[in-house]
């Protein structure tokens, strides 16, 4: 994809990113952000998404987020990022329909391709390595690269995860070619947890359940631990991948309640089970290795519907 061929001469663009942001949604956006006003000068470049946490307020756009999805008029270009389906942009959709020009950049496998105009590569690390590519070399500054560098450490456990590949280092070349300090970044948005996260991250070990012979384990959180630790979702960020760094451990899954018998699921594959499929058949998606949904029920009842469907992956693997 040629991004500013397709996006043209645009007096507004629209930017956003899947609900609950993780750090490489908010680097996608705010790398965006920072790259198009190079571009476009004069252009009025909104941003629309669900507040990200105050670990990210270094970024440039930070303070530009608009989180009511408001506005009145019709976009020349919106642009949505790192989002798997149409329903993962939550109350941006209809912004994103009714543009003149639609543009999606992604990277899960389980995404089928939305809007005018649509770059996925399932084999990228992240959204922001996709963005490295795409972005020309002459419109790039410090912020930019600050930005990507965010995305692409978060979406591969700052460069472990086996997503983590010969042009994911290309990319990580190309930023930190720019003057800013990436172990900082790690330090303060991946590795550094405050009380109420250490706190939940060792409740949830405490509870966590090993089960199919010590292949799984599962941990979750429940609305009333929630309450009283007064927990968001940022709070339960690098949860699950704890949970995956156990021994003997095949599939790690974690969940808290967001409603009455609802859960909001999250899982982790050491690479026998594709964790994708098993979230797509619940509505959810991600990656082979690492994957979401939202579900219904009991902690149990979840747990036992997910069961099935692991469990059918492992006998397959070992035949």
């Amino acid at each position: 994809m040629n991004l500013l061929k397709e996006a043209g001469s645009p007096k507004t663009i629209g930017i956003t990113g899947h609900i609950r942001p993780d750090g490489d949604c908010v680097g996608a956006v705010f790398g965006t952000y920072a790259y198009l006003k190079n571009v476009y000068k004069d252009a009025d470049i909104r941003l629309f998404l669900e507040q990200p946490p105050a670990i990210y307020s270094f970024l440039k756009g930070y303070d530009k987020v608009d989180t009511t999805f408001a506005y009145p008029g019709q976009f020349d270009v919106f642009i949505a990022l790192d989002s798997a389906d149409i329903g993962r942009i939550g109350d941006a959709d209809k912004l994103f329909l009714g543009a003149k020009k639609s543009i999606l950049i992604d990277h899960h496998i389980s995404n089928n391709g939305f809007g005018d105009v649509f770059c996925v590569e399932p084999e990228a690390s992240s959204t922001c390595e996709i963005l490295t590519r795409l972005f020309e070399d002459e419109y790039m500054d410090v912020d930019v690269a600050k930005a990507l560098y965010t995305g692409i450490a978060h979406d591969t456990g700052v460069f472990r995860y086996s997503c983590t590949g010969p042009d994911t280092f290309a990319a990580l070349q190309k930023l930190v070619a720019y003057d800013f300090d990436g172990s900082k970044i790690t330090d303060e948005t991946f590795y550094q947890k405050t009380y109420v996260q250490n706190q939940l991250l060792g409740r949830t070990l405490l509870e966590s359940i090993l089960f199919m012979d010590g292949r799984c384990i599962a941990g979750y959180i429940d609305r009333k631990a929630m309450e009283f630790y007064e927990a968001e979702s940022s709070d339960f960020e690098g949860i699950v991948n704890q949970l995956q760094m156990t021994k003997g451990v095949e599939v790690a899954i974690f969940m808290y309640e967001t409603g009455t018998l609802e859960f909001k699921v999250s899982m982790r594959s050491n690479g026998k089970v594709n964790v994708a499929e098993v979230s797509s058949y619940f509505g959810g998606g991600g990656h082979v290795r690492a994957a979401g949904c939202n579900m219904n029920g009991t902690f149990h009842d979840v747990l036992n519907n997910l069961s099935l469907h692991i469990e059918k992956q492992l006998e397959s693997f070992d035949q």
